[in-house]
């Protein structure tokens, strides 16, 4: 293996008969944001788990700030910096209390915790709050308090496991900005989980998407668009006109995955063919209530990875 922050090779996790995960391979650089893309059980928590010494790999080897996982797994919990989708906080004790209790935890001292906990907390927007319990937080706050409370003893490695999972589009954003600033700022990587393609998209250098427990497709955003080829063209029909249109359709270009009563083509020519195939499905008989033409997206990337769309990312 090589230097590299987080490192695994033929990573397998089973639970009974049921592999949950399945030789993972994955190596992410110093320095970098990587995205860990998938739907609702794909692998892509239980990966993190192994990754951060939660669950023991059924076969394979990880190395995590250059630890091994199962050797050496208190040296990589006292590397690491780790905010899980299903973290538990204390709802009675307040942002203060929880980020010196963090510090006493990674034997900090006081003098240093205070000093280092009051820096975190306003970084994270959360000053205001910083005595009132946990409990009356918001969601967003909540999350936010969970990343202070990961970067207390400043790791070099940090884990996001869907950190904005349920939260408003404003305090996406604002998450999403002081994952880039720890990145840009501090140098430090960061291994983010998530379902949301826009996430992926926005901030992270590299992917990999794993579907069934496997990696299958990976590298840079920009790249794995550019590979997917020709824009994607959305035409909505009543689903009694599904035949008609997609008979239509198959003359412009090839059929991708798209919901009911949609039907999705590669348009090689993207925007200069619209005006005939306007005018095809009009000579057909068929009306169509919504048409788009989409540049290549992580969606259609993971559409022809897969064969299918992500859950939510057609609507």
């Amino acid at each position: 293996m090589s230097n590299a922050p987080i490192e695994a090779r033929g990573l397998v996790r089973s639970f009974g008969d049921v592999k949950a995960v399945e030789g993972v391979d994955l190596t992410v650089a110093e320095g970098e944001v990587f995205g860990f893309l998938g739907p609702n059980g794909a692998g892509k928590s239980t990966t993190v788990r192994m990754l951060v010494t939660l669950l023991r790999p059924t076969a394979g080897t990880a190395r995590v700030a250059g630890f091994d996982v199962v050797r050496d797994a208190h040296q990589v919990r006292r590397a690491i910096g780790v905010a899980l989708q299903d973290a538990a906080i204390d709802p009675l004790m307040t942002g203060n209390e929880l980020v010196r209790l963090q510090a006493v935890l990674h034997g900090i001292p006081r003098r240093v915790a205070e000093a280092r906990g009051a820096e975190l907390l306003e970084r994270v927007g959360l000053t205001g709050a910083a005595d009132r319990r946990v409990g009356t937080y918001s969601g967003g706050m909540r999350r936010r308090l969970d990343l202070a409370l990961a970067l207390v003893h400043e790791p070099k490695v940090l884990f996001l496991d869907e950190p904005t999972t349920g939260l408003d589009p404003t305090s996406r954003v604002s998450l999403w900005e002081e994952v880039r600033r720890l990145n840009t700022e501090l140098g430090t990587t960061v291994f983010l989980t998530t379902q949301y393609l826009e996430e992926a998209d926005e901030l992270a250098h590299r992917i990999a998407i794993i579907d069934g427990g496997r990696i299958v497709r990976e590298g840079i955003p920009a790249e794995l668009k550019a590979s997917v080829g020709a824009p994607t063209l959305k035409v909505d029909v009543a689903l009694a006109s599904v035949d008609a249109a997609r008979s239509v359709l198959a003359q412009f270009g090839a059929e991708r995955p798209a919901r009911a009563g949609r039907i999705a083509i590669g348009l090689p020519e993207g925007a200069a063919q619209m005006p005939a195939v306007v005018r095809a499905l009009d000579d057909a008989g068929v009306r169509v209530s919504h048409l788009e033409l989409d540049s290549p997206s992580l969606d259609d990337v993971f559409a022809d990875a897969t064969g299918r769309r992500l859950e939510g990312a057609d609507e």
